[in-house]
C-alpha cells in the first residue's frame, strides 16, 4: 500500500463525496426543481459525509490503537482496516436515501419547510408524469422559490396565507397523486372530451398562473386583495381519482 494512512484517509473521504453525488436522491440523479428542494439534499448530504469522516477516524484510531497494544498489526492489519474504511464509506454514502416527504406532511410546519417538502414531493412524481407537465412542475418549482420568500415575513395565521399554504401543499400534490392512481395505459385515453394527461397539464398551468398572481399581489403588499380563486381550494376530483373534467373545475 503506498501512502501515508492520512493520505489514505484522505483519498477515502474524497471517493465518499464522490459517491454522495452519484448517490443523491436515492441513488439516481434527480435534478432540483427549486432552491429548497436543493437545500434540503445539500444537508442530507453533509450529514452523510460527517458520518463517513466520523467512521474512517474511528476505523484509523481502532488500527492505531491495536498496533500498539499488539506492537504492529503489520501489512494485513493496515489492508483490513483500509477495506474496512472503504466499506464504511460505501454503505454510509448510499444509506440512508433521503426520502420524500409523504403527501399528507407536506403543508407542515413553517413557510420555508412546507416549500423544501413540496419541492422534493414533486420530483420524485415527475417520472409520472407526460412532458408538459414535466415542464410545469419545473416551472412551479422556481414559482414556490419566489412563493416562499414573499410568505415568509407574513403572519401564517392570516387567511390568505393559509390559502396559498392548501394551494401549493395540500391542492396541487392532490391534483398530482389523482393523476398517478391513473393505471398508465388509461392516462392517455380521452374521457368527458379530454385525456387525464390534458387535464393534469391543463389544470398545472392553471395553478401555476395562481401562483404566479399571489406572488405579484404579495410583492406589492396587496395582502388586503388576496384572495385564492375557489376552484383550487374546493378543488373535487371524480369518482374513479382523476381530476375532474374541465368543465367542472371551473364550476
Amino acid at each position: 500500500m503506498n501512502g501515508t494512512p492520512a493520505h489514505r484517509s484522505d483519498a477515502i473521504l474524497q471517493e465518499a463525496r464522490s459517491s454522495l453525488v452519484r448517490q443523491r436522491g436515492g441513488g439516481r440523479r434527480v435534478p432540483s426543481i427549486g432552491q429548497r428542494s436543493a437545500e434540503l439534499k445539500r444537508q442530507h448530504a453533509k450529514a452523510k459525509v460527517g458520518r463517513i469522516a466520523a467512521a474512517v477516524v474511528a476505523i484509523v484510531v481502532a488500527a492505531v490503537v491495536a498496533g500498539v497494544v499488539v506492537d504492529g498489526i503489520g501489512l494485513g492489519g493496515l489492508m483490513l482496516a483500509v477495506l474496512a474504511a472503504v466499506v464504511a464509506a460505501a454503505v454510509l454514502a448510499r444509506y440512508p436515501r433521503l426520502e420524500a416527504p409523504e403527501r399528507a406532511q407536506l403543508n407542515r410546519g413553517n413557510v420555508r419547510t412546507m416549500v423544501a417538502n413540496t419541492e422534493l414531493w414533486l420530483e420524485r412524481q415527475r417520472p409520472a408524469l407526460p412532458a408538459p407537465a414535466v415542464r410545469l412542475v419545473d416551472h412551479i418549482g422556481l414559482q414556490l422559490d419566489s412563493l416562499e420568500r414573499q410568505l415568509a415575513g407574513l403572519d401564517e395565521g392570516l387567511p390568505a396565507v393559509q390559502d396559498t399554504r392548501r394551494l401549493v401543499g395540500e391542492h396541487l400534490p392532490e391534483l398530482v397523486s389523482a393523476y398517478t392512481s391513473i393505471p398508465p395505459q388509461l392516462r392517455a385515453e380521452p374521457r368527458a372530451g379530454r385525456s387525464p394527461d390534458e387535464q393534469l397539464t391543463e389544470s398545472l398551468s392553471r395553478i401555476s398562473g395562481e401562483i404566479d398572481s399571489v406572488t405579484r399581489q404579495l410583492a406589492e403588499g396587496a395582502i388586503d386583495r388576496l384572495a385564492i380563486r375557489t376552484r383550487y381550494l374546493d378543488y373535487k376530483y371524480g369518482e374513479a381519482g382523476e381530476p375532474a373534467p374541465a368543465d367542472q373545475q371551473d364550476s
